[in-house]
């Protein structure tokens, strides 16, 4: 029987050209600049799930260091010519970087993951950022996790994901806000933002 995971890379492998062409272009600018607002120029950034490329196109025209992943191969071809780097096809949980990012980009990405697949992931992602990196990632916002459409989705409202991460990692959730999907034709559906940072190695931490 298929995963969920094996079903939302088939959704993607036939879909790839439609669904980069309907995220391509949107305007995400007030995002990325927020994100990269915390970061120091040419920081190393991991876009974790990067899609059409779009966002490593715009973190890389912006002068950081990228970094791009994937897990469907149709999806990675794209991006790779959309941002001009090269992509690694990967699953989320094939992450195995130590320290190696100071930002991780999780836009609209891991919220394909089921919560017990999620939990690993993030404890991956904390490993890959160094001491005091942040995250940012987004999901749907309310409380449904399962099929839809041909792709599994976990849902998170803003008490349910502060319960969810504390409970499975040390990254410390510094702000959250929602928005509308940026898609012209998605009309009301609302969208769960998060940005998370690692903690900082103090020497007190170091001593215990």
């Amino acid at each position: 029987m298929p995963t969920s995971s094996t079903t939302t890379l088939a959704y993607y492998a036939t879909n790839a050209e439609a669904f980069a062409a309907s995220t391509l272009n949107v305007d995400f600018s007030a995002t990325q600049e927020r994100f990269a607002r915390l970061l120091p120029q040419g920081s190393r950034v991991l876009d974790f799930g990067c899609g059409s490329g779009r966002d490593a196109r715009w973190f890389k025209e912006h002068g950081f260091v990228v970094t791009a992943t994937d897990g469907s191969p149709e999806l990675a071809a794209i991006a790779e010519q959309v941002a001009g780097i090269p992509v690694r096809v990967e699953l989320f949980g094939d992450l195995a970087d130590v320290e190696a990012f100071d930002g991780v980009w999780a836009c609209s990405s891991i919220l394909h993951l089921p919560k017990q697949e999620l939990a690993d992931v993030l404890r991956r992602i904390e490993r890959a950022l160094i001491p005091g990196g942040i995250l940012y990632t987004s999901f749907k916002h309310g409380d449904f996790e399962g099929m839809r459409n041909g792709r599994h989705f976990t849902n998170f409202t803003e008490p349910s994901f502060r319960r969810f991460v504390s409970d499975v990692c040390e990254l410390e959730v510094e702000e959250f806000w929602t928005s509308a999907d940026v898609r012209p034709d998605r009309g009301d559906e609302r969208w769960l933002n998060a940005i998370l940072r690692k903690k900082q190695v103090t020497a007190h931490t170091k001593a215990h």
